[in-house]
């Protein structure tokens, strides 16, 4: 009898990305594997290494993510051994945290187009700042902070799009939750995703979220008991993380090719630094055209006039008298011009 080969078991770093791909919560691949979810956590973290029959199975279940994985390292290193260049790296990193990363976002917003549009802004950014992003220990983690305060800024209040809601899910029974999320503070709602949904322990909760891990577990409790008060069949955490990942997966949204966002980066920031020169240059004409128009020297101001004690005013001008008027009409009759008008010939 012909025994089928083993599949190989990904290093820790890549069984969380894996799992995330197919949104998946480590209770759901703790219940398929057989064992607790924090022995699932211990595999994804490097503690412990799964071993015998529990390893094959686990070992098959990420397999089932790993087909757009393999078609992105084979774009991405067509040649044994040579090193990954940033484009292929990234491109790499893209399709295998992009279509659930869309997914996740779409649970806190519950807008299909924002989502995607965090979802392409964070990962421009990551472009834009690549070489920090890829000695990250977590670029996956890097990423999925960006699309969350991308989704969750209070900016896109302003927007005309955000005034009109889009259609919620077919389903009742996911339109009731979705609607149980959106109530929730932004701050609430992400920490129920982060733990709940996705599976990260209270620390990574609290440090993603950049909050203490007392804080992080009030509002995950408080989270909690607010979706119980509306939906009391997922009062259990057990009963809530399945259906926060079967809501994402029904949600269907596809992310934009990993091309188009190095493009659509790129482009970004050529025009910021096309505006950023062109705001330098007006400044420089600016600052040339008030040196050259200003004075060279301080002219202080004309002080306002103030009364003088014990001068009496000037008087005006009165009546002429009868010589004045006479001499006057002489004058103007008797007007001539030249040297005879300003040096008088006596007589």
């Amino acid at each position: 009898m012909t025994q089928s080969p083993a599949i190989p078991l990904p290093p820790p770093a890549e069984r969380r990305r894996l799992r995330e791909s197919q949104s998946l919560t480590q209770a759901q691949v703790a219940r398929r594997v057989g064992v607790s979810r924090e022995t699932v956590r211990a595999w994804e973290t490097g503690r412990t290494t799964p071993r015998g029959r529990k390893a094959q199975t686990y070992a098959s279940l990420l397999a089932a993510a790993r087909p757009s994985a393999a078609v992105s390292e084979t774009v991405a290193a067509p040649v044994p051994g040579t090193p990954l260049t940033p484009a292929q790296a990234f491109d790499a990193l893209y399709g295998l945290c992009a279509p659930a990363l869309v997914r996740q976002t779409y649970l806190l917003t519950g807008r299909r187009e924002l989502a995607r549009e965090s979802v392409e802004r964070a990962f421009q950014l990551a472009w834009h700042r690549w070489p920090e992003v890829a000695v990250d220990p977590d670029p996956p983690g890097w990423v999925r902070a960006m699309a969350y305060e991308c989704a969750l800024s209070p900016w896109h209040r302003f927007r005309a799009r955000h005034r009109h809601p889009e259609p919620p899910p077919a389903d009742p029974a996911d339109r009731a939750l979705l609607s149980a999320l959106l109530l929730l503070p932004p701050p609430h709602r992400r920490t129920l995703l982060l733990h709940d949904g996705l599976g990260l322990g209270l620390p990574e909760t609290a440090a993603e979220t950049e909050a203490s891990s007392l804080a992080a577990a009030n509002r995950l409790l408080r989270a909690r008991a607010a979706v119980a008060d509306r939906l009391p069949d997922l009062a259990e955490p057990a009963q809530l993380a399945p259906r926060l990942a079967g809501l994402a997966t029904h949600a269907r949204l596809r992310a934009a090719r990993p091309s188009s966002v190095r493009v659509g980066s790129e482009r970004r920031a050529r025009n910021w630094t096309q505006a950023a020169v062109a705001l330098t240059a007006a400044l420089i004409g600016a600052t040339t055209f008030t040196v050259r128009t200003a004075p060279t020297q301080y002219e202080p101001p004309v002080a306002p006039g103030t009364t003088i004690q014990g001068v009496p005013p000037q008087a005006a001008p009165g009546p002429l008298s009868r010589k004045e008027l006479s001499l006057r009409k002489k004058l103007r009759k008797a007007a001539a011009n030249g040297p005879e008008r300003v040096q008088p010939e006596p007589k």
